[in-house]
């Protein structure tokens, strides 16, 4: 009778234990967990110094992390289950602190009247509008006024009448705020910018020049071919001419 050679069990990742963190792979795991149950507290010591040093040399990104060294030996603990007893020197993190989930940001829901403007405008009205000094409280008006004249040209590109600012200034603070008509404002004029522009020139300079070189080389180069065909054709012609000779 035939012996039966039954297969050995294979060894699946989908039978082994879950990997807590996969970055690390299943070598620092297993590492880990070889050093949970080592018996003595010195000997866990100094294997999971040598664990931490290999950790952070298989994520060297972590290098740029501000206190890396934390991060890793909290990382040790996670990998362990919480189960390695080491003489860390961070504190030991709790699982319950690694699921907190963090507070929802608030985001700011107001209404902007001038959106060119923007809300900082508004900030400032209403700071202008508790002055008590008026002279404080015309320089802050006027310097307001200016700076909604510079945020408008720049939104609207194109220049724009004082009076026209003044009317938004007037509208914005509800009727509080106003200057004299005699004032005038700073001139602001909108200038585009000239950068890409010369970029735009740069580039096709370069393409121009480029297009000469290679203009250049190739009127050179076809000539010469020319030459040399021309050359090979009278040279084949003399010989023809002298076996015709004899």
């Amino acid at each position: 009778m035939a012996q039966q050679n039954t297969p050995a069990q294979f060894d699946y990742n989908s039978t082994r234990n879950k990997l807590i963190l996969s970055e690390y792979g299943r070598n620092v795991q297993n590492m880990v967990k070889y050093i949970v149950a080592l018996p003595t507290k010195e000997e866990r010591n100094r294997y999971a110094q040598v664990v931490i040093d290999l950790m952070g040399f298989l994520n060297p990104h972590l290098r740029d992390v501000a206190d890396f060294k934390h991060k890793l030996w909290d990382h040790l603990h996670i990998i362990s289950d919480y189960q390695i007893d080491v003489d860390s020197p961070y504190p030991k993190p709790s699982p319950e602190a690694i699921h907190i989930k963090p507070q929802p940001l608030r985001y700011p829901h107001q209404r902007i009247k001038y959106k060119h403007y923007g809300k900082t405008i508004e900030l400032m009205i209403e700071k202008a509008k508790s002055i008590e000094d008026p002279d404080r409280k015309r320089h802050m008006v006027q310097a307001i006024a200016n700076f909604m004249k510079m945020a408008y040209v720049q939104w609207n590109k194109d220049s724009v009448a004082d009076e026209s600012i003044l009317a938004d200034l007037f509208a914005l603070s509800g009727g509080t705020l106003k200057l004299e008509d005699n004032v005038n404002l700073n001139r602001v004029e909108f200038r585009p910018n000239n950068f890409s522009n010369q970029n735009n020139n740069n580039n096709n300079r370069g393409r121009t020049n480029n297009n000469n070189q290679n203009n250049r080389g190739g009127g050179g180069g076809r000539t010469n071919n020319n030459n040399q065909r021309n050359n090979n054709q009278n040279n084949r012609n003399r010989n023809s001419g002298g076996a015709k000779k004899y």
